[in-house]
């Protein structure tokens, strides 16, 4: 099989490129930290123009448009006419749109797809992939995303894919920082938060923060290795740039970036945003929410 490559393997693109090498697929790898690309199993490349020119697709797994930016003007320097590169990043998509045409002056295939589903998805190869750009590439390139997403849905031309993982990481930072302050309430209130996120998952306050997270944050599993606080804070801000442009009020930003800066500004910044549910117990005084497994008395 022809070889594919990955740039950026760190939390999620280390987890992708196992997933991918786990398939049969051989993975050249280029990430700035030592050594990642031979934990996820890929063959490790200097440079990211080096993973251009041995391989036809390009996958990019990295935190910002700052950081995509100089990446793909790097590809793009050394990359084959015909090469596709997909941008599995959280980006501007004004920035994508530009970089897309910057693409096709190399006859270079830009495609934007986001992807949601966090740390435990991209270790199921169960993820969600959000594409933009044209739609024979994207399904010239499902054969690829295959081993890492269960669904790809195409959302239109280039930068659709980023707009509309924007649009979702939106959601998911409100219900996640809201869901935190719920739980930190209800230990302050003495409820038992196993029956009361039973109650909420059956109820109209479920989410997906209430379902998949705070199950097992409630026993100590944080599920680390996803997305930081310091990530959903830029994403959360990308989404009110977003917003300005459309014309659309942002009247809900302030929930999230209020919560998940504090969790940066508490030291808990570089480690999964989850955790802002100890940001906001420190300020109530030290509240964790982890309770003991009752024990029946005989």
């Amino acid at each position: 099989m022809t070889p594919v490559g990955m740039v950026g393997l760190g939390n999620m693109g280390g987890r992708m490129t196992r997933r991918l090498v786990d398939a049969g697929v051989e993975v050249v790898g280029h990430d700035p930290v030592a050594g990642r690309a031979e934990e996820a199993g890929a063959t490790p490349a200097a440079y990211p123009a080096e993973v251009a020119r041995r391989c036809p697709t390009v996958l990019l797994s990295l935190p910002d448009s700052t950081v995509v930016e100089p990446v793909v003007r790097d590809l793009l320097g050394a990359a084959h006419a015909g090469t596709t590169i997909v941008d599995l990043s959280t980006a501007s998509p004004e920035s994508t749109v530009a970089l897309a045409a910057e693409a096709a002056a190399h006859d270079v295939t830009y495609l934007d797809a986001g992807i949601s589903g966090g740390a435990a998805a991209a270790e199921k190869g169960t993820l969600t992939i959000m594409a933009g750009g044209d739609a024979a590439a994207v399904d010239a390139i499902r054969p690829v995303l295959a081993p890492i997403a269960a669904t790809v849905h195409h959302l239109g031309p280039v930068g659709a894919g980023h707009t509309a993982k924007l649009l979702n990481n939106f959601l998911n930072a409100v219900t996640l920082a809201a869901t935190a302050e719920v739980m930190v309430a209800g230990q302050r209130a003495g409820l038992d938060l196993r029956t009361l996120l039973a109650a909420v998952n059956g109820g109209s306050g479920q989410s997906f923060a209430s379902t998949n997270r705070f199950p097992r944050i409630v026993e100590g599993d944080y599920l680390e290795g996803g997305l930081t606080s310091r990530l959903m804070t830029k994403d959360v801000t990308l989404y009110t740039e977003l917003l300005g442009r459309l014309g659309v009020p942002s009247l809900n930003a302030a929930g999230p970036l209020a919560s998940f800066g504090l969790a940066a500004h508490l030291g808990y910044g570089d480690v999964i945003s989850n955790r802002v549910v100890d940001a906001l117990g420190d300020l109530a005084g030290g509240v964790r929410i982890q309770q003991p497994i009752s024990q029946e008395v005989s």
